[in-house]
Formats: C-alpha cells, structure tokens, sequence
C-alpha cells in the first residue's frame, strides 16, 4: 500500500491522504502537485507534503488523477513556513495553500459535455431545449457549462443535461486545463542559401525590382551589423517602416526564415552602473552598526528620520550579499513604491532583480516563480509587496522590510490573515538569514524588541546632504473659520504658500485621508442622511460620477435630487475627501495642473506609475491623494506638503490611533525638502495642541513612543498583551447576538486573562452581515500556543451546536 499526504485549495485544516501504485510512490517527491479528485465529481490541484505508508482509518483512500510536475515546485521549507502560519494564525493550511501559489499553478476542473460517438439519435423524441443542446454538438466537439448556459439563455441546465445523459446521448468529462503559456517571439534570419558572398549578389539580384522587400533586407543586414543578437520581426518592420506582410512576402520566397523563443513576460533593460556607490558619514556608520549587530542578532532595526537615505544603505548590504551567491527578499508595503523602487535598484543590479505582486498577471507570476525556485540569475532580489514572501526560495540570505510599521504588511481578508514582517522573520529564520527593518517612524512593538534587546538597533538622526528637516507650522482652524479666513477647506496661511511654492516653480502635495467628495450628504430640513443598505454607513458622494457609493461594500445609487424622507430639495454635504479638494484647487488655482491620487485614479495595471511618474516629471504642480503618498516616495521638487485636517485620524476608536497618526503625519511631512532648500509642511487642525500633533511639530518620536507605551501598559496592549480579535457575522440579529454570547461566556470560563465582549463594531453590518466582536488578550507570561489549542477548541465545540452552525466566525492573531 503506498500513500500520498497533499493540502488541498480549499479552506479546509485537514490533510487528506490518497493512494498511490509503487512506481507514482517512488517517483513522486514532497513538493509536486497533483491532480486528486475530491467529492463527487470535483478536481482540485493537491501538493504533497508526505509520502508514506499508512492507511488510513477513517475512510477508503482514492486514487489520484495524474502527476502534473515533473519536479517540485514548492520546497520543504516553504511547506514548513506555510504550517507554522497556519498554526500562528489560527487559519487552515488549505488557505495559505491557495493564497501562497500563483493562480494559475491551481487549475480547478471545467467541467465538459461532449456527444457519445457512433450513435443514431431519433430527434422527434428531444424537447426543445435537449434539440438546442444536441444541435449545438454537431457543430463542435465539446461545450462547457457556461456555454449551455449561454445556448439555453437560463441558469438552471442541470436537468436538461441529466435527461440527455439518461437518454445515453451525452458524456460528461472532468478536463484539467494547463492556463500557462510561454511567451513566444517571432524571429527572422537570413535563409542559409544566401551566406556566402556569391549569395549575396544573387539575392540583391533576385531583388532589383522590389524596392520594398529590397529596402528590408537592407535594414537587416544594418540591425545585424550593429546588434549582435537575434532580430525580432516586430523589430525589422519598425526600423524599415515597413509592415508585416512584406517580410511575410520574403518568407514564402525562401529568402528569410522565422523561428520562434520563447521569452521572459517581464524583461528590464537597466545599464548597470559602473561607479559605486557613496555613502555620507551617517550612512556609512550606519552601515558598518547593521553588520556589527548581524554577527549577534538575526533581526536589526534601522530607524534613520525620513530621506536620511535609507535605500542606499539597503543597496550596499543588497551588494554584499549577492556576492556570497544568495537570494534577497526586499519587502515593501505598497506597489506604488515598487514601482520607484525597482528603477533605482535596476540601475545598480541590472537584470538581477525581479518583482511580484497582485498587479502582475498570472504568466508573469508564474515565471518570477520559477526563477526563483531554480535560483536563476534574473531573480536574485526579489521586490515585492508581502505575497512575495511565499515564493520558493532556494537559498535566502537577506530579507528587508522596508517602511516595516506599515499596516498594509498585515493581510485584512481572505485568510491567511498573516503579518508580512512577522512572518518575514520566521522565514529568516529557517533559512538562517537575517532581517533588516527600515522606518522613520518604527511602530511600537517593533522599537520595544529594539529597546529590550531582542533586535538590533541603528539609527540616522540626519537627513542625506545634511539637508534641514521640514519646518512644520500648525493652522488653527477653529480660529480661522472665526475670523472668515477660510476658502473652502484651505486656510489663507496654506493658499499663500502653495502660492509661494508655485511662483518658485515648485510642486505641492495635499493630503486628504478620504476618498470621493464628500462622505455624507445631508437633508437640511428633516436631518436625513442616505445610507447604504447593506451596510450600516452613510454613503458617500462621488461628484465626478454623480453617484453615491458605499466604501465596503461596493453599493452604488444615483445623487438623490430631493430628500428621500421629507422629499425636501435643500440637500447639503458634509465633510470633504479628495476629489472635493481636487475641485477647490481648480477654482483657486485656475492655471496649475493638479492630479490626484487614491484608489478610484489608480485602478489599472499601471495606474501607480501614470501618475507618479507625470508627477516626478513635473508635469502637475499640486498633487492631491490619500495615504498612498505617505510611504516612501522620493520627489526632489517638492518644497510643501498640506495635511489638510489632521483631526480625523487622531479621533478614531483604535488603540494604535495615536500612533498611526504620528507615523502618517510624519511620513506625509517627510516627502517635503528632499532636496537643498529646506522644505514646509501646513498641519490644519482643530486641536493645534494635541500632545500627538505636538509630537509630529517637534519631531518627536521617542516621546510618542513613552507616552504610549504607558497607556498601552495600564490598558493591556502589545506589546505587553497579544491580541486575538474573533469576529461573528450573521445575517440573524438574534441569532448572531446569542451565539456570540455563548462563545464569549465559554471562553471567560476557560481563559484565565481578559476577554472583551461580544461587541458591536464601529461599523456593525457589511454587506446585511451583522457583526460582533470578541477580543482576547494574552498577558506576555502565558504561553501562546496552548492559549491557541484551547481557543481553537472551544471554536470546533461552537461549529459543533447545530444552531450556530450558519454564524462565521474569523480569527484574526495580531489584527493591528
């Protein structure tokens, strides 16, 4: 008896085990995928994690399909990272499975109908409906589900292919499709014929009428004379201005010939910088600490203010490490940055260096995939935002996690709710490599492990080139709506900078945490206020495509014209985001160009780069966007940065408010005066003296770091707490509301440290989900893992009462 142990893609915790013949168990090796069946009539792509011997004792194994690798595609320590994630955060291998590998790694069946063969079918005996399905056989050889669908124009054909299977007409077949192709390009050479010179005279012979044809293969002996490499058709036609068909032409009379290469999707063509690279002082004492700190600790923390010239640093440790041959892994937190990122380590790495993020498509993710798994040369350093941490590592050296207070680091949804940074240094871990984290605004655990010794700690107090750090000037606003000193949303102290700045010739960037226009609109007769209907959530208003839209759920209706209430017309909008902005600058500043940048302008491929680049080549003058601009983008043509209302980040009902406002703030401050002149920022706010906003003023950070390291002492917080957030949705209020009692009383029963709950959240329904809250916090002294048995127990008795089967319950470990 030989067995196979494999995941599956589905949100299952379970391994299954299937059988296997002798020659598959001695062929088959941990790491390869399978196709198994699963269900009744499923197919799903398995990986194996064990191959064995044992039977197993609750059900008869089945047999797999086929084989699809012929060698592994994920290594044993990824397979081992992948439980420890599954453990830690408290989610099933199955999804980090499905969420490490490339879609397109993961084929799931399609299921095929096609017609029995050699059959004699009497058609008066169909309804109509088979006779459409029948028909549509003869003209081809297979439909898909989808496509009777489409033939029949209803969703319900599952009885119709059942009468025809029944009346021994049709077969059904589960058919896997392989959905990666290589890219293949198509190349011309001379045909051997015409080498020598004698062919020469021969060919230019043959073509003394021809001007066209003639004129091509005068550019191809130009192309080959100064390249040196293969000639792509595509090539060819643009250096002769000429088309396709002509080559075509050339084709067919056996004067050139085409072959095929195929060829990486994602190609870089960097020159590679011969002159090294020079660090300041401040750089260079900081360099030679990170390397002291490595030879006693895996993990070190390098916290230099913003533009001290971090990414420099990064490149010589990046250098050093590619000379021992091992693989690098810098992480980042948004792809906005990849993209500026990857032009300045091109510059030094040349073709070394790959990306990989959701934004590629899945060929693309499939080669940098298999780069890295071979440790080819094109993917020595991989940039990425945190799903590159699944990648196969062959032989991982160095991991940076760039900008590591990040909360985009931490996925929200689907599971694996997993910390890129902590998941990061586990990785390290088992490759035996080290960790550098970067920030200029550390989040808080992180600088407590620095501080109790548990990391290593850098730090640069000095901006690169000795350049100043931002002035930072605090706008009243309460006194200036008194004095009617306001236009729109912008104080006269802000207009008359941005004035400035533009007379000089210099960029501003505005910052607005809030999309669309306005996030509410408001009847000023009865108080009525629209809200989405799946949600509990006022709806806000996008002016430029006059509709109302829900931010959780994707809702959509058109700008009421009167009241829904009282059918009142006087409707007014309170609050402002982004796009009002936008509209403001135009009438304040009819002559400069002004863009912005939020997730509703940068939803393509290539959305990022449209606009940082016209940006960067100063082709807008004020740019306006959301938190996206707070991560490390480098722009050396900005001299003002507008935090245009710094309250409605301080005032949000999360632990960590204070802190991520000072990190925002800080960050946003930090893209001003990058360059010689020394830069300013304009903080609008109500409350010019919140201790934060102070903290921000005067740069700050090791009295923002005591300060709430105090209050997250008294109030049992990380890092002196970890957390686990439960979180119950139901669309039955009552129902929702006695199970997460239930869960809360069984789990203050069995947990001796604080359980908070069950709590209505800020935002109580999404989706016509009701939600409620459990949090657990566990003191530093208790042990983690048995505290998430125990847990995990009293959830699989939650599954296990019949009424509360239909609640969802999601755990979130670490959820900040």
């Amino acid at each position: 008896m030989h067995f196979v142990e494999v995941i599956l893609p589905l949100s299952l915790a379970k391994t299954f085990t299937y059988s296997v013949s002798e020659a598959e168990f001695h062929y088959i090796k941990i790491g390869m995928r399978l196709a198994v069946p699963f269900g009744k009539s499923k197919i799903y792509t398995a990986l194996v994690i064990e191959i064995h011997q044992n039977k197993p004792t609750l059900y008869e194994a089945k047999e797999i399909h086929q084989i699809l690798d012929e060698k592994p595609i994920v290594t044993e320590i990824q397979i081992a990272h992948w439980q420890w994630i599954a453990s830690y955060y408290m989610c099933a291998i199955g999804d980090v499975y499905r969420g490490a590998m490339p879609s397109a790694l993961l084929l799931e069946s399609e299921t095929i109908i096609s017609q029995k063969t050699d059959l004699v079918v009497d058609t008066r005996l169909l309804s109509d409906d088979e006779f459409l399905v029948y028909e549509a056989l003869q003209q081809q050889s297979s439909l898909k589900v989808q496509d009777i669908m489409a033939i029949l124009n209803k969703k319900n054909i599952f009885p119709v292919i059942q009468k025809l299977i029944d009346k021994n007409i049709l077969v059904l077949q589960e058919e896997i499709q392989e959905t990666y192709k290589p890219k293949l390009v198509r190349y011309v050479r001379l045909h051997p014929k015409y080498e020598s010179n004698e062919g020469l005279s021969e060919l230019l012979e043959t073509l003394k009428s021809a001007n066209k044809q003639k004129e091509i293969v005068l550019n191809y002996f130009q192309l080959s004379a100064t390249e040196k490499k293969p000639i792509t058709v595509k090539k060819l036609v643009e250096a002769a201005n000429s088309s396709s068909a002509i080559v075509k032409a050339l084709i067919e009379k056996e004067i050139f010939e085409d072959y095929f290469l195929q060829e990486d999707r994602v190609k870089f063509s960097g020159k590679i910088r011969a002159d090294q690279l020079q660090l300041s002082l401040a750089q260079q004492k900081a360099f030679e600490e990170i390397k002291e700190s490595f030879t006693q600790k895996d993990v070190c923390l390098l916290h230099g203010v913003t533009s001290s010239g971090k990414t420099e640093i990064y490149i010589k440790l990046i250098e050093e490490y590619l000379e021992t041959g091992k693989q690098i892994l810098y992480l980042l937190p948004e792809i906005a940055l990849t993209t500026q990122l990857v032009g300045r380590l091109r510059t030094y790495f040349g073709n070394k260096v790959a990306v990989f993020h959701s934004k590629y498509n899945n060929n693309e993710r499939i080669e940098v995939w298999n780069q890295v798994l071979v440790n080819s040369e094109k993917a020595q350093v991989v940039i990425g935002a945190r799903s590159s941490l699944f990648l196969p590592f062959y032989n991982l050296g160095f991991i940076i996690v760039d900008e590591e207070h990040e909360q985009t680091f931490k996925q929200v949804d689907p599971a694996p709710r997993y910390h890129a940074r902590d998941a990061a240094i586990v990785l390290a871990y088992s490759h035996k490599a080290k960790v550098l984290l970067g920030s200029a605004t550390p989040s808080i655990e992180t600088y407590f492990n620095a501080k109790s010794d548990k990391f290593g700690l850098v730090e640069i107090s000095e901006r690169f080139g000795n350049v100043m750090m931002p002035n930072i000037e605090l706008v009243d606003l309460k006194d200036k709506y008194f004095r009617k000193k306001m236009t729109g949303h912008f104080s006269d102290v802000l207009i008359a900078e941005i004035n400035l700045a533009l007379s000089l010739g210099e960029q501003v960037i505005l910052f607005q945490n809030r999309r669309g226009y306005s996030p509410i609109i408001e009847c000023i007769t009865c108080g009525h206020v629209p809200q989405c209907q799946q949600c509990d959530v006022s709806l806000t208003y996008h002016k430029h495509k006059n509709q109302l839209r829900c931010h959780y759920c994707g809702y959509t209706t058109a700008k009421p014209t009167h009241c829904h209430s009282c059918s009142s017309v006087d409707l007014t909008t309170k609050g402002f985001g982004t796009e009002q902005i936008e509209q403001e600058l135009v009438s304040i500043f009819p002559n400069s160009k002004i863009g912005r940048m939020d997730q509703d302008t940068t939803r393509g491929k290539f959305g990022f780069e449209k606009i940082i680049d016209s940006f960067k080549n100063r082709e807008m003058d004020i740019l306006v966007g959301t938190q996206m601009l707070a991560k490390g983008l480098d722009f050396d043509n900005v001299s003002l940065v507008g935090i245009m209302n710094a309250d409605n980040m301080l005032y949000h009902p999360d632990f960590r408010a204070f802190e991520r406002s000072f990190q925002m703030m800080t960050q946003v401050a930090g893209r001003a005066g990058r360059s010689e002149k020394q830069g300013k920022v304009v903080i609008q706010t109500y409350n010019p003296n919140h201790n934060t906003i102070q903290q921000v003023t005067n740069n700050d950070y090791l009295g923002m770091y005591k300060e709430q390291l105090y209050d997250r002492q008294i109030y049992k917080y990380p890092p002196y707490f970890r957390i686990i957030k439960l979180t119950l949705k139901q669309r039955d209020f009552d129902k929702l509301k006695e199970g997460s009692m239930w869960l809360y009383q069984v789990m203050s029963q069995n947990l001796n440290m604080p359980v908070l709950g069950p709590e209505e959240p800020a935002i109580s329904r999404i989706r016509n989900e009701y939600i409620r809250t459990i949090i657990i916090k566990i003191p530093q002294n208790a042990s983690i893992v048995s505290t998430k048995k125990t847990i995990q127990k009293m959830l699989n008795s939650f599954e296990a009462v019949a009424q509360y089967r239909a609640i969802k319950v999601t755990s979130n470990v670490d959820f900040y």
